[in-house]
């Protein structure tokens, strides 16, 4: 082995992915779709580029390799909701199915990786569609949870291959309802007739625990869920998901778990709602790979829904009696929406890298991380002996629309440089995107702050829309839309990160948009909504053509649309360049969510609908490779 080629390995050796790596013309197939990253895979020495898709896409091959024409993927669904107990325990919602062709590696449910695809460059577009995460349920009634939505790549030559979303966790009221069938299974209610395990889908995710008595969890993609208790004491936990290097050694997708290093863990299941007798807390764990908490009866909490881009099922809730006001703290967690990966051979890369973490790729000369989760920008020394000069881009978790209301403000969005010291390390958090209610009364939920480097550098969440009779609305990076007929300002923004949203108009309860980074939510007239204020495109240097994200290519941080609430001929107002997503129009209709990794703002939902969730963050750092 030559001098050179034996320093590079010392080096991947030492410090992992990223940490030689080219900005040469790859031999491997030329393709474009998703978030790009480049890695070298430290066992076989082989280099890699992975394509990740957290919103639905299509991959695009224009060219074949020198290499073959196979591809890896990993395809993974929604999870399922969390169900919701009246006096009583939800079950946790099972985790979308699991389905992997990475050598080595496993599909859900134990079994065994699948073929890989072979692609073609004529016509070479597959279409690649990832599921939502199920909602939660809001009301006490006799039925489940919902389940997630199914994620695929479909296209020409090849078998279509689908994962199956997962079950959604069941309910209590009269009688316990069981959990659905799905990828994983969603686990039973308390008390359900019968309260055994609640089946997965073969080579796809395991069974849910059973619910004698409090509800159990819902199925992972790598083992059960865990059976519910006896009464006063713990919900069951999530079955534990799988781990995956499909994108990296490094770990950058997914979430932490079990062992010595964090994230890529996916695919974990719901925990079941529990009890609190005196001091303990008996919620049930969400299974690792982004399975949701349970609540806790009668206290309820606020954190149980799947993490997004993960497929983990949304955690139970917990209610009061029959009668009782349902508290949105106490509604089962929504799924975790899922995520497709495809990867396949590229040439030896031979520049180095001067910083780990995150999504890695290259282009015109720079080095680029991509962080569509939270985790760790380093730059130890060995790598990075000076201070390192970063450009970046930095967008907060966007606002949900609100119900009967205006759409949600987009997530701040900052863009400037700093200088990265020799042998510092930042965390780096994504913030996830606001959540919706139905609750006229409650603004859509605030998205969460994007942080990064030093300062800290952080963006201002996204400010929820308003709601026909909400309280004032939270400034945000941008704010939310407000309904006519709340007496309410619009949300305000921050300088520098965001724009106000517009005002609605009371005769027919239109609603304004959310503002956006770079306009103003459009206000709303008679029986139309407000359209959300634009994004922002990100600089040159990041808009590598391999790599589309963004909605449209390279827009982040578009505000939500707003709705028209109580007319059955109204028109919601459009969303925002950047994932805003769309108002409602129809008569008893929700908002459309925002695109995932936008910072977007949620649309309003009309009547007593739901808003739009917001959507997640994004932090991008780009320097010369």
């Amino acid at each position: 082995m030559s001098p050179i080629i034996t320093s590079l390995a010392s080096i991947i050796k030492q410090f992992g992915i990223g940490a030689v790596i080219s900005s040469a013309t790859p031999s491997g197939l030329t393709a474009t779709g998703g978030v790009i990253s480049d890695y070298t895979d430290p066992g076989p020495g082989l280099v890699y580029r992975a394509h990740v898709f957290a919103s639905t896409g299509s991959f695009t091959v224009t060219a074949p390799g020198t290499f073959g024409d196979t591809v890896e993927y990993l395809v993974v669904a929604g999870g399922g909701g969390g169900g919701l107990g009246a006096n009583a325990y939800g079950g946790g919602g099972g985790a979308g199915g699991y389905r992997s062709s990475v050598s080595g590696e496993s599909s859900g449910g134990g079994g065994s990786a699948e073929s890989v695809l072979s692609v073609s460059a004529s016509p070479g577009s597959y279409t690649v569609t990832v599921g939502a995460g199920g909602a939660g349920r809001t009301s006490p009634g006799n039925v489940s949870a919902d389940n997630g939505a199914d994620s695929s790549i479909s296209g020409p030559n090849i078998t279509t291959v689908t994962s199956t979303g997962g079950g959604g966790g069941g309910s209590y009221v009269t009688a316990g309802t069981v959990g659905s069938v799905g990828g994983s299974g969603g686990a039973p209610g308390e008390l359900a007739s019968p309260s055994a395990s609640v089946p997965g889908t073969p080579g796809q995710g395991y069974g849910s625990g059973s619910s004698p008595a409090t509800s159990g969890g819902g199925g992972g993609a790598g083992g059960v869920g865990f059976n519910g208790a006896s009464y006063g004491s713990g919900g069951g936990d999530g079955g534990i998901g799988l781990r995956t290097v499909i994108a990296g050694p490094s770990y950058s997708i997914g979430s932490p778990g079990p062992g010595p290093t964090t994230g890529g863990w996916i695919s974990g299941g719901g925990g079941g709602a529990g009890a609190v007798p005196g001091s303990g807390n008996n919620t049930g764990a969400g299974g690792a790979g982004g399975g949701g908490v349970g609540a806790i009866f009668p206290v309820g909490r606020t954190s149980f829904n799947g993490v997004y881009s993960t497929g983990g099922g949304g955690g139970g809730g917990a209610s009061g009696p029959p009668g009782a006001v349902i508290s949105s703290q106490s509604f089962g967690g929504n799924g975790g929406s899922g995520i497709v990966v495809v990867r396949y051979q590229i040439a030896p890369l031979t520049a180095t890298a001067k910083a780990t973490g995150g999504l890695i790729s290259f282009f015109s000369g720079k080095t680029i991380h991509t962080f569509t989760s939270s985790g760790t920008f380093a730059a130890p020394s060995p790598l990075n002996p000076t201070s390192l000069s970063v450009e970046y881009v930095v967008v907060a978790g966007g606002g949900a629309g609100g119900s009967q209301g205006g759409g949600g403000g987009a997530g701040g969005y900052l863009t400037s440089t700093t200088t990265v010291p020799s042998g510092s390390s930042y965390t780096v958090t994504i913030g996830a995107g606001g959540v919706g209610n139905n609750d006229r009364y409650t603004n859509g939920g605030n998205g969460v702050p994007s942080v990064f480097g030093p300062g800290p550098i952080a963006a201002t969440y996204g400010g929820g829309g308003g709601g026909r009779l909400s309280p004032a609305l939270s400034p945000g990076g941008s704010g939310g839309g407000t309904n006519g007929n709340s007496g309410q300002p619009a949300g305000s923004g921050v300088p520098g990160q965001g724009n106000p949203g517009g005002s609605g108009f009371s005769p027919i309860e239109s609603s304004g948009g959310g503002g956006g980074a770079s306009q103003t939510g459009g206000s709303s007239s008679s029986n139309v909504g407000g359209t959300g204020g634009n994004g922002s495109q990100v600089p040159s240097s990041f808009q590598n053509p391999i790599a589309v994200f963004g909605s449209p290519n390279y827009y982040l941080a578009g505000g939500g649309g707003g709705s028209v609430s109580d007319s059955p001929t109204g028109t919601g107002g459009s969303g925002g360049s950047g994932g805003g997503g769309n108002g409602n129009g129809a008569y008893n209709a929700p908002g459309t969510p925002a695109t995932t990794n936008t910072g977007g703002g949620g649309g309003g939902g009309s009547y007593t609908f739901f808003g739009g969730n917001g959507g997640s963050g994004i932090v991008i750092i780009a320097y010369p490779s």
